[in-house]
């Protein structure tokens, strides 16, 4: 059922999206859509949740098998997985992290780039050995922000995701980050 979501969404958008398409593509009874999800905000916000573990899991492995001589390569990892994640995973495009549907799918209390934000700030304590300071936090919410925003354009701008914008959004959380990191970092 989440699969025919994800096809749905990316086919049509959220808009003509419907437990009863939904059910017709997955080929399944309408009964048993309902018995898992009450509706279709309920599907999309699963879908969504799947996307962002999935995310993780990547960005978790790149981590393991990839030796980073600083944060800033870091970020360049998590961002080129996020592209090939919308380049190539059915449904993300069209949810990214939920905010198409609702800001607060994956969390009721917090926003969805709130939710990221935190995942990443943990990688950078365990990774790099960042100082547990408010400011980290600030500082990767408003990375994770601005990041999506530019990387938002690239994919309007083109549907593979225009390059320029790409390396621009890359150029833009380096930059930003490497300011606001000096005094939490050992090395930056």
């Amino acid at each position: 059922m989440l699969d025919a979501c994800a096809e749905l969404l990316d086919e049509s958008g959220y808009e003509t999206l419907s437990t009863t398409r939904i059910a017709e593509r997955a080929g399944v009874a309408i009964g048993s859509v309902y018995q898992f999800f009450p509706d279709k905000r309920a599907i999309t916000q699963e879908l969504t949740r799947r996307n962002v573990e999935e995310f993780v899991r990547r960005v978790d492995r790149r981590f393991l098998e990839e030796d980073y001589r600083g944060w800033w390569e870091a970020v360049d990892a998590i961002i080129d997985v996020y592209v090939d994640m919308h380049r190539s995973v059915a449904g993300f495009k069209s949810l990214h992290f939920g905010d198409a549907v609702d800001l607060n799918l994956l969390d009721s209390d917090s926003e969805n780039n709130t939710v990221i934000a935190g995942r990443l700030r943990g990688l950078f304590l365990t990774e790099f050995g960042l100082a547990d300071d408010p400011r980290l936090d600030v500082s990767v919410l408003a990375a994770v922000e601005a990041g999506d925003a530019v990387l938002k354009l690239a994919f309007r701008r083109r549907p593979d995701g225009d390059p320029e914008m790409i390396e621009a959004a890359k150029q833009l959380i380096r930059g930003f980050l490497s300011r606001q990191l000096r005094s939490l970092s050992p090395v930056v």
